[in-house]
This record gives structure tokens, sequence and C-alpha cells, in this order.
């Protein structure tokens, strides 16, 4: 059984026991998450698609971390003018793991 959820503006093909990175939720270890934008939720060929969303369907995870990505470099320059800069960024993100996945 596997669902499609949508979060942080990005869709994630999700199953039971998964672990995944999404956005940046608030909580703290342990909390427990609903995810009621699910699009769709496969289950033994039963294939449910949303129109936006599958109605009554859910999808409850828990906070595993509170980590930060890769670090992703910005460089910046303007050619013959002696103008460059360079920045990093690290993405915030929330390490999940799926418990349950409900219709």
């Amino acid at each position: 059984m596997y669902a499609v959820i949508k979060t942080g503006g990005k869709q994630h093909r999700v199953s039971e026991g998964e672990l995944l990175n999404v956005e940046k939720l608030e909580g703290n270890k342990g909390d427990s998450v609903v995810f009621d934008n699910v699009l769709m939720v496969a289950k033994e060929g039963d294939i449910r698609v949303g129109t936006p969303v599958v109605e009554g369907a859910k999808v409850v995870g828990e906070i595993v971390a509170q980590v930060k990505g890769p670090k992703i470099y910005v460089f910046h320059m303007k050619r013959r003018k002696s103008y460059h800069k360079k920045t990093g960024h690290r993405q915030p993100l929330t390490r999940m793991r799926i418990k349950e996945i409900s219709i």
C-alpha cells in the first residue's frame, strides 16, 4: 500500500515504515503529524485518485529528527567588473517516518 501526499509544495510517494525528508514542519522529535492532502492511494491493485484530494484519506507520520539538507553554493559574478559573491544555503528539513495510511 502506498500513497502520494503533498507537503511543502512538493509531492512525495510514501509507504508505511518509510523514512523521508520533507520541508521543515513545526514539532519536536516523537510528535505525530497528519497529512490530509492525499492525492492518490493504491492498495493491492485498487487505485483511488483524488480530484484534487482523496476524500477521507489521511497519512500519519512521526517526526524522527529536525535536520539540514546538503550545502548548496550560490555564485554571482559580473564579468569585467571585478564583482563576485559566493554564498551558501542549507535547507531545514524534517525527517519523518510514515506510521499509517488510511482511506
